[in-house]
């Protein structure tokens, strides 16, 4: 199957694209599309990609599956369609980004603004059947994302991984630590987000860009 993903991507993850795993994710995801509601939209499943190639990638946030809710998700993680209200969690993002930084975010949930400045919103899984939350975990997206930080891993050096909860973390086990920042705390979930807030992950990801010679993301 034609993979429509940045040629950047696409060139160093050519070895998934003939994996088993990869044939029966793609022919179950397909079949769904055609039969039920599932998120996002098929063009936007590979989105985070597109928008933030290989050679672009300063910051990861890994992200577990897409939002299941009508109109919500569009292939960036913790991300929402421009004017919708804000999930609980990015609602936290902001809020500790404006504690952080001094910097307010707009109200806008589209988080490519922070994609094109080559921060990957990565999904662990990134497709979702509607109302149905987790519903494609477990059926090859796993394998996928993790083949994703592996090839940053091989590929890139001196990225920012922002981890936030123990499935990120346990996502994020694989990353090489010597050549690159991990940052890790609480999920920003209404949950946890106790735990969240104060972890001034923002900043000290804009220093550690910047110590690297590399441009600092405006998180506005």
């Amino acid at each position: 199957m034609e993979v429509k993903i940045h040629p950047t991507w696409k060139e160093a993850l050519a070895k998934e694209f003939d994996k088993a795993y990869w044939q029966s994710l793609t022919t179950r995801v397909r079949d769904q599309y055609t039969k039920t509601v599932v998120y996002p939209v098929a063009k936007n499943i590979f989105r985070a990609f597109d928008l933030c190639p290989l050679d672009n990638v300063k910051v990861v946030i890994i992200g577990q599956d897409p939002y299941h809710g009508v109109n919500q998700a569009n292939g960036l993680a913790f991300s929402v369609n421009d004017d919708l209200r804000l999930p609980p969690s990015l609602q936290n993002i902001y809020k500790e980004i404006q504690k952080d930084t001094g910097v307010t975010p707009l109200f806008s949930g589209d988080l490519s603004r922070w994609a094109s400045q080559g921060v990957l919103m990565l999904n662990s899984v990134l497709t979702v059947l509607a109302g149905n939350p987790a519903s494609h975990a477990g059926i090859g997206w796993e394998d996928f994302t993790s083949a994703v930080i592996e090839t940053l891993n091989a590929n890139r050096s001196h990225v920012v991984y922002l981890l936030w909860g123990k499935y990120a973390q346990n996502k994020g086990s694989i990353i090489d630590r010597e050549k690159n920042l991990v940052l890790m705390s609480a999920h920003p979930s209404p949950y946890s987000v106790a735990n969240f807030f104060g972890n001034h992950h923002f900043t000290r990801c804009n220093e550690y860009l910047i110590a690297h010679d590399t441009s600092p993301i405006d998180w506005h």
